[in-house]
C-alpha cells in the first residue's frame, strides 16, 4: 500500500498530470484513499494494542470489567478488519459512490407487500450499521399492510459498491400472520440498486426524451406536502425507465432528486451492457418469483437464510433482518472476482 502511495505521489508532483483533469481527479482520489486507509489501520493498530494491554491488566488484577472493555474492543476491530478487507474488493468506478435501492412486491398481495416492507427495513438497518445517512426518497403503501414500491437512499463511502450485490430476487418462505389458517406462504419482492452520479461521471439526457408528471404526495409530511402537486415523476422514453420523488416539500427539490436518480439509472444500465458478469441485476429484470432469486430467507419450519449464488447461510434469521448481511455481501463480492478473473484468464 506504501509503495502505490509513492508512487501516485511521484505522479503528483508531475506538472504535465494536470492536463488531463480527469486522470488527475482519477490519482487524487486514490490517494487520498490509501492516505484514509493507512491511517486508519494505523489508529486500529494502536487501538489491538491498547485492547490486549487491558486485557492482560484486568486479568492480572482479576478485573472482569477491563478484561469485557479489552474484548469488546477487540470484536469492534474485528468487524472493522472484515470491512476494509471487504472494501478492498471494490474497483469499479462507481463503487466508492452514494447509493440507491429500490425494493418491489412481487405478485402475492398483501404477503408480498408485508414482505418488501420488511426487506425495507433490513436495508435501513443495514444503512445504519454501517454508518450511511440512510432516507427513503419514495414510498407506495400497500393495500393492506407493508409496502408496493420503495426507494431509499444510502450517502457514504463505498456505499454502491456494498450495496450492487444485493439486486435480484428475495424469497420468503413463513407461516402467514394473514392467514386464519396459520398455513405456510411462500412470498418474493425484487431488490434493485445503483449508484448516485457524480461530477466525475457524465450522463447526457436528452430533454426532449423525459416525460415529466407531478401529483399530490401522499404518506405522512404535513399540510403543505398533502395538499400540493409537490411530488414528480419523470418517464425516460427511450429506455422506459421511471422514477419518482416525493420526500421533499418542494417540486423543485423533487424533481433534482429524481433527475439524479434518472441519471444513476441510465448510468447503471450502461455499466450493464458492458458486464459479462451481470446475473444479480440481470434478475430483477426477470419475474418476480421461482427459479431467478438470488436469496431464499425461510422462518418455518426452520429458520435459515441462504445465498443462492455462493452458499453462504445462517440461522440466525432474526440478526439478518434487523440488517446483518455483510457477510452474504463479502461473499458475493469474492464471488464476482473471482468470476471476472476466471473469464480474464479464459480469453
Amino acid at each position: 500500500m506504501q509503495k502505490r502511495l509513492d508512487e501516485l505521489n511521484k505522479q503528483v508532483e508531475n506538472p504535465d498530470l494536470w492536463n488531463d483533469a480527469e486522470k488527475a481527479r482519477g490519482i487524487m482520489q486514490e490517494k487520498s484513499h490509501i492516505e484514509g486507509n493507512i491511517q486508519k489501520m494505523s489508529k486500529m493498530s494502536t487501538r489491538l494494542e491498547d485492547a490486549v494491554s487491558f486485557i492482560e491488566l484486568g486479568e492480572a488484577e482479576d478485573d472482569k470489567d477491563a478484561v469485557i472493555d479489552g474484548e469488546n474492543e477487540l470484536h469492534k476491530l474485528l468487524q472493522e478488519t472484515e470491512r476494509l478487507e471487504t472494501e478492498r474488493l471494490l474497483s469499479g468506478k462507481a463503487d466508492r459512490n452514494n447509493a440507491f435501492i429500490e425494493v418491489h412486491s412481487g405478485a402475492g398481495g398483501t404477503e408480498s407487500q408485508d414482505w418488501a416492507s420488511m426487506l425495507m427495513r433490513m436495508y435501513l438497518r443495514w444503512g445504519e450499521r454501517n454508518g450511511f445517512k440512510v432516507e427513503i426518497v419514495d414510498e407506495t403503501k400497500g393495500d393492506e399492510a407493508g409496502i408496493k414500491s420503495a426507494v431509499m437512499k444510502f450517502s457514504g463511502p463505498f456505499a454502491y459498491g456494498l450495496a450492487k450485490t444485493e439486486s435480484g430476487v428475495h424469497r420468503l418462505v413463513r407461516v402467514s400472520p394473514f392467514d386464519s389458517q396459520n398455513r405456510r406462504h411462500t412470498s418474493f419482492a425484487s431488490v434493485f440498486s445503483y449508484p448516485e452520479v457524480d461530477d466525475s461521471i457524465e450522463v447526457e439526457i436528452n430533454p426532449s426524451d423525459l416525460r415529466v408528471d407531478t401529483y399530490r404526495a401522499s404518506g405522512a409530511g404535513g399540510q403543505h406536502v398533502n395538499t400540493t402537486d409537490s411530488a414528480v415523476r419523470i418517464t425516460h422514453e427511450p429506455t422506459g425507465i421511471v422514477v419518482q420523488c416525493q420526500n421533499q416539500r418542494s417540486q423543485h427539490k423533487n424533481k433534482d432528486e429524481a433527475m439524479k436518480m434518472l441519471q444513476a439509472r441510465l448510468y447503471e444500465l450502461e455499466i450493464r451492457k458492458q458486464e459479462e458478469e451481470r446475473d444479480a441485476v440481470e434478475a430483477t429484470k426477470t419475474d418476480n418469483g421461482w427459479g431467478h432469486q438470488i436469496r431464499s430467507y425461510v422462518l418455518h419450519p426452520y429458520q435459515m437464510v441462504k445465498d443462492l449464488r455462493t452458499g453462504a447461510e445462517t440461522g440466525n434469521t432474526s440478526a439478518v433482518l434487523d440488517g446483518d448481511i455483510d457477510n452474504f455481501i463479502s461473499e458475493a463480492l469474492a464471488a464476482r472476482v473471482n468470476n471476472v478473473r476466471g473469464a480474464k484468464k479464459t480469453d
